[in-house]
């Protein structure tokens, strides 16, 4: 068959790498970059790192509103699927580049394919809920991560070809942590002891874009004492240039770096000693490498990271987040909720009795 995948953002990328390795043993694909992530830290870096192929279009649509944004990606994807006339196309998670991808295929009568289905916040505010909740509702084969997002996608009456068949992100953590952790120099470099620091990423709008949110996480991360690495996105310098917060940073025990590549991350992810951070796939990795996680958020798609008590939601209340970095310690084992790494080889096995 011939396989169109569609990415543009950092954790499409991710799963990008062990999905088209699969891909691309039975079958022709084309790629699609939207340009969604236009930074090298954000983008280009990972090509190189996952051993992904340069992608066969980048579309450069860069950054602007979600409605500038999709409706460019929405007029260049058509063009390009016009163009390629795939058999299918493949969209994951819940970005602009994954709804634009969505309806570009649906409208043209083209047969859709979504990469973690089911995955629900409840919360329509949050530009990602309604992404999902379109693309799961115009898709022709819906790939689960788990039973929780397969008994979503049947409350709301999708219920043929729903296939649970674990978690991609999974795959490409145990296809690459072994090689990060022999590449990757990252502790050594800022100076860091193993389980003694601990990690944040802060790049959702909803706190980056309120001033207020955002000055409360930062002064959470200030008055902690402890040691915590900012690895700061790009969104998120902005805004902490634009509200005047980096002078409280500098002036703490808060280390602020740029963007790190994906096998510095895993590196820092394992070897924290908890995780806060407002970004779903930072949570599924915390909770794989078994790090206390600290969700920057009022609501997690991946709530079974919460039943299990190794997530807890804060939003962006100082006092809460100040309270989980001191008292929040998880101690019993885990549960295997998000598959055994082998999610890439099942959904390529399913795509190919789909036609």
């Amino acid at each position: 068959m011939k396989i169109l995948s569609v990415i543009g953002a950092r954790p499409e990328f991710v799963k990008e790498g062990p999905l088209s390795r699969e891909l691309r043993k039975r079958h022709t694909e084309i790629t699609v970059h939207t340009g969604q992530h236009y930074d090298y830290e954000m983008s280009k870096v990972f090509f190189g790192e996952l051993k992904i192929p340069e992608p066969d279009y980048n579309l450069e649509i860069g950054s602007g509103t979600h409605g500038k944004q999709t409706g460019e990606m929405l007029i260049k994807l058509e063009e390009v699927f016009l163009k390629e006339k795939p058999d299918i196309v493949i969209v994951a998670g819940d970005t602009n580049t994954t709804i634009a991808g969505a309806l570009a295929a649906s409208k043209l009568g083209i047969k859709l394919a979504h990469i973690e289905s089911g995955m629900r916040s409840f919360d329509r505010t949050m530009p990602e809920e309604i992404n999902r909740i379109v693309t799961d509702h115009v898709s022709d084969i819906l790939f689960c991560s788990t039973r929780t997002a397969e008994s979503n996608l049947h409350t709301e009456g999708i219920r043929k070809n729903v296939f649970v068949v674990g978690d991609v992100m999974i795959d490409a953590i145990k296809e690459n942590l072994r090689l990060a952790e022999k590449k990757s120099g990252i502790l050594l470099d800022l100076r860091l002891n193993k389980k003694g620091y601990m990690l944040a990423t802060v790049h959702r709008a909803s706190n980056t874009d309120n001033g207020e949110n955002l000055k409360n996480i930062v002064e959470a991360f200030a008055d902690s004492k402890e040691k915590i690495v900012f690895p700061v996105h790009p969104r998120t310098d902005k805004c902490l240039k634009k509200y005047g917060l980096y002078g409280k940073l500098k002036s703490s025990n808060v280390m602020v770096t740029g963007p790190v590549g994906y096998m510095d991350m895993l590196v820092l992810e394992k070897n924290s000693r908890k995780i806060l951070t407002d970004s779903g796939g930072v949570q599924k990795e915390a909770y794989y490498f078994g790090v206390p996680c600290i969700t920057l958020r009022d609501s997690t798609e991946w709530t079974e990271t919460i039943e299990d008590k190794w997530n807890v939601l804060t939003g962006a209340d100082k006092r809460k987040i100040t309270g989980a970095i001191k008292k929040f310690n998880p101690r019993h084992s885990q549960k295997e909720k998000y598959g055994s790494g082998k999610a890439s080889e099942k959904i390529v096995r399913i795509l190919g009795n789909s036609i």
